[in-house]
């Protein structure tokens, strides 16, 4: 037994030699690696990029990449004034409306003020063609209870009364302001279609995928089946919204529902002359079909 027990060190010696010490270390499953680590703070799509070259912060429930490890001002200035500057603001959190327009701009009346300026009801924000930014406030208490600044962005119109408005908050008031929201349009149920998904913790990973290794074979990942393992799924929510809980809540009596869409739709913002230029060769119009 003793010499097998050699035998068997001698043969894993000589294995770990014959790869380079990157395939070593590589994480069998990375998804599920990156789920683990981003337990308590959420992660950016754009989080590994920032990570090599920033230094990290934890805020809000997410880590976001606060200042360059390099001294790159001269080249963020450049590409703002010359060029093009894109920034990550998928940690700002998204609250979706839907409902008949003249519901929803009833109810959103009572948290904006045309003193202030712009309101949800702005013709050209109204339309789809321009986002639209104001400060909410506790419903019938202006100019007292301020709850923040906010921006907005109306889905054009398809020819129905049914629209869909899509606000964007900062982290640190998405709670406050979405619970006024709810309020105001009394969605108390959560919609039954819209309850997330539990994520799947590392206990549950560690029985779900079972790692076979053998001496001189590549490492197989097999479920319980013995078929090839499916993906770990990937964490869908943010640091403000527990991905156990419902995301969406509707009203019975008018029909609107609100759902929480943080990280579920990303946000970039560009900067510079280019921007245009670098949309325009990203995105491609699809071809519109009229039936």
């Amino acid at each position: 037994s003793k010499k097998q027990a050699e035998k068997a060190v001698h043969q894993k010696k000589e294995q770990s030699k014959t790869k380079c010490r990157k395939a070593r270390r590589r994480h069998i499953n990375l998804v599920a690696e990156f789920n683990h680590r981003q337990r308590k703070n959420i992660w950016l799509e754009t989080h590994i990029w920032h990570a090599k070259r920033f230094h990290m912060v934890k805020k809000w429930g997410y880590c976001l990449g606060n200042s360059p490890t390099e001294k790159c001002y001269r080249a963020c200035y450049r590409a703002m004034t010359k060029q093009c500057l894109l920034q990550d603001l998928s940690y700002y959190c998204c609250l979706e409306l839907k409902g008949k327009e003249n519901e929803l701009l009833k109810q959103l009346a009572r948290i904006c003020s045309i003193d202030t300026g712009l309101t949800f009801q702005e013709a050209s924000c109204l339309s789809g063609r321009f986002e639209g930014s104001l400060n909410l406030y506790r419903a019938d208490r202006y100019p007292e209870d301020m709850l923040g600044p906010v921006t907005f962005i109306w889905k054009p119109r398809d020819g129905s009364e049914n629209r869909q408005l899509w606000i964007w908050v900062h982290p640190a008031l998405k709670q406050d302001i979405l619970r006024e929201l709810k309020a105001i349009f009394q969605c108390s149920e959560p919609e039954e279609i819209c309850v997330s998904e539990p994520v799947t913790t590392s206990i549950q990973e560690e029985k779900q995928v079972e790692v076979v290794t053998s001496l001189g074979n590549k490492r197989k990942k097999k479920d319980k089946e013995g078929e090839k393992a499916v993906p770990v799924k990937k964490i869908i929510g943010d640091g403000t919204r527990d991905p156990f809980q419902s995301y969406s809540w509707i009203a019975r009596t008018t029909g609107i529902a609100i759902s929480d869409r943080s990280m579920e739709i990303l946000r970039y913002r560009l900067i510079g002359p280019l921007s245009h230029s670098v949309l325009t060769e990203t995105l491609k119009a699809a071809s519109v079909q009229t039936v």
